[in-house]
């Protein structure tokens, strides 16, 4: 008898929700495994960077929602994300009963990459393979692997990328059958209802008459260009998991 295939999720973490996370994620988390899912959890760190940043005195601005990384600026962000965030969110899911383990692009080299625009970005990576085999052998063990983004050139220099782009791309590598993008806000929310599934056609119309607004653009905007690039459906979600499926008809809940 043939055993089932597991379905693939990957959760991404904005920064911002890592100082608070709760027990329910940590439980949901479990119950998705628990029902034949495989987990990859990908997570940023830009309030943790900002303080670092701060602290050393480097400035640091964002264009186009990309971190302008800074030579001086890329030792710092890889120094907090490898050596303070990921194994504290890997500590956290461990204590919640999740078996996880912390990687970065660096580790049996999951993410090459070449330099996106070195001229307008400085030190920021543009994905051109995942090491999607990597990940499958973690997977196989029943271990979640959660990614911090840090990337690597074929020489070893660091180089920071962004937590949307990395979800994406691993997402698309391993044949995810979702994309969760957990954040602050439980989905999309229209005349105070959240929206279970929609559409990027409703998407549309509803940035054009303004009910989409503020912090909720670039989070909708991020699961389009995830939708765009090929990955089943995308979800905005908050710490239950639960929220809005963007995609053509609702496969989850």
């Amino acid at each position: 008898m043939q055993p089932i295939e597991r379905k693939r999720i990957v959760i991404k973490l904005g920064g911002s929700m890592l100082e608070g996370l709760q027990d329910s994620f940590f439980k949901k988390c479990a119950q998705l495994q628990d029902a034949g899912n495989d987990l990859v959890i990908v997570h940023g760190g830009g309030p943790a960077i900002n303080q670092q940043l701060a602290k050393n005195g480097v400035t640091s601005t964002v264009v186009s929602g990309i971190r302008v990384t800074s030579q001086e600026a890329v030792g710092i962000v890889q120094s907090t994300l490898i050596g303070q965030v990921n194994p504290a969110l890997v500590h956290q899911l461990n204590k919640g009963g999740i078996k996880a383990i912390g990687l970065s692009g660096y580790d049996g080299k999951l993410l090459s990459c070449t330099l996106l625009d070195e001229e307008l970005y400085g030190a920021v990576g543009e994905i051109q393979h995942v090491h999607a085999e990597l990940l499958e052998t973690i997977l196989a063990s029943g271990l979640v692997p959660v990614l911090s983004c840090m990337g690597a050139t074929d020489e070893g220099a660091p180089l920071n990328i962004n937590a949307d782009t990395v979800a994406s791309e691993v997402a698309l590598a391993i044949k995810a059958e979702s994309l969760l993008l957990v954040t602050d806000t439980p989905g999309i929310k229209i005349q105070d209802e959240v929206q279970r599934v929609v559409t990027p056609v409703a998407i549309a119309q509803w940035i054009g008459t303004g009910d989409i607004y503020g912090g909720m653009l670039p989070k909708v905007n991020a699961a389009l260009d995830c939708l765009d690039a090929g990955i089943p459906s995308v979800h905005i979600v908050g710490q239950e998991l639960e929220g809005t499926s963007i995609e053509s008809e609702g496969v989850f809940t």
